[in-house]
Formats: structure tokens, sequence, C-alpha cells
């Protein structure tokens, strides 16, 4: 018997999923930078720097960038690793994989990447300092056995970063709503030529566990001394645990 998830809003197979969301990331890859600037007026480059200064990384650092798209956490660390550290650009999906080496590259950062899935990572157990995932947890089919990975592969005292959509704060629930279903699929068309992908993205992030499930899942994966902050009124949130 096929087991079901979510695309969306959709009822789908699991494999049917992983089929629908690589499309998704195969199309929106070349303009994904645009886009992600003007869906967030560029506030995604704030929640990121934010989740940098989380990260605290030092030289010599091993960190893994997971879900690491166009490498923009990737550089970040990169730069403050150093070449005594070792930082690992990992994605699912291919071309946006190729994209983000590409920008490392243009960088003068010459760091592994590695096309891989999160829910089975290639690493050794308790090997990174650091493990991070921007908004590419809400993608993942099995959201437990990623985060499960995740905590195998940190070194004790390591600790893991989740920065991702969440649940706005009820005030803004309506106008938000409105810009989401309305203005995000209208700007996919007008700038990357896709409606549709953009319409799953609001979708997807309606049915992405909100804050507080979201902390209690990390928690049920085995990180300690979880903790999260809302950014920009919950319209994203970044969630830390540490490996004990």
């Amino acid at each position: 018997m096929t087991n079901t998830t979510h695309f969306g809003y959709k009822t789908v197979s699991e494999d049917e999923k992983v089929h629908e969301v690589a499309k998704v990331f195969h199309s929106v890859a070349s303009k994904y930078d645009v886009m992600n600037d003007l869906m967030s007026a560029g506030l995604h480059r704030v929640w990121k720097a934010f989740t940098i200064a989380q990260a605290g990384i030092r030289p010599g650092f091993k960190v893994l960038d997971i879900a690491g798209g166009t490498g923009d956490l990737s550089k970040a660390f990169a730069k403050q690793a150093g070449p005594s550290g070792e930082v690992w650009l990992t994605d699912i999906n291919e071309s946006m994989l190729r994209v983000g080496r590409d920008r490392l590259l243009n960088k003068g950062l010459v760091t592994p990447t590695l096309l891989c899935d999160a829910e089975k990572l290639p690493f050794p157990d308790n090997y990174f300092d650091r493990v991070s995932v921007a908004f590419g947890l809400r993608n993942m089919t099995h959201k437990d056995a990623a985060l499960a990975e995740m905590r195998r592969v940190l070194k004790p005292g390591g600790k893991l970063l989740v920065l991702e959509f969440s649940k706005v704060a009820a005030p803004l629930q309506k106008p938000y709503d409105v810009y989401s279903f309305s203005v995000l699929p209208w700007l996919g068309q007008r700038i990357a030529g896709d409606a549709d992908s953009y319409r799953y993205l609001a979708e997807s992030i309606r049915m992405h566990p909100d804050q507080e499930t979201l902390k209690s899942m990390m928690e049920t994966a085995g990180l300690e001394r979880v903790q999260y902050y809302n950014l920009t009124a919950g319209v994203a949130a970044l969630h830390t645990g540490i490996k004990l």
C-alpha cells in the first residue's frame, strides 16, 4: 500500500511528492534569489544574517548546509570557518545545487558540494559542529527522519539551526493570506514564468508545523535546549537545538 503525504493542499503519494517538489525547484532555480528578494522585500537576507550570527561559526569548524540552494549560508560559513574548516553545500535538487556551486566558485570559495537526501545523510555520526537548513525542511516528506539524521551527524555539543517560514501573528493573518495567494503567484508568473510553483510555496507554508510543533519535533529527535526566534512577526522563525 502506497503511503500518502501532502504537496501543498493536495494529498499525493510520497513518491509523487518527491517528483513534484523536484519539478518546482528545477523550474525556479535560475530566478530563485530574485524572487526571494521580491517576495520578501529583501527580508530573507536579514533572516539569513540572523541565522549566520546565531550559528557562531569559528575557524576550523565542520559545517553542513542542508538544502543549501544557491549557497547564501554556505558562502558566509566558508568565510568564517576559513581554510582549516570544512563546509558542505548539499541539496536534493541538482538545478539548485549547480547554481549554488557556481556562485561559490565565482566568489573564490572552493567547498565540497553534494547532491543528497536529508533523510539519508551520507556522513558519519558525530562529524559536524553545526548543521543548518534554511527554507528546506518544509519540503521534506519525513521531517522527523530528517531531523533525526541532522542530530546523528552533529558532534556532541554541536548545534542545529532550522530557518523556515512559520505561523504569522494573528493580526497579520488576513493580509498575509491575500499576499500569499494573490500577489505571490502573480509575481511568480511575471518574473519566473511559473505561478504554480509559488502557489505551492504559499500552500506548503500553511501545511508546515507551527513554531511550538516544530520545537516539539526537534526535542523528540533528541535535541536539547530547543528554542525559537520569531522573525518579522512569525513570517519566519529560527529554531535552534543542541546535541548533548
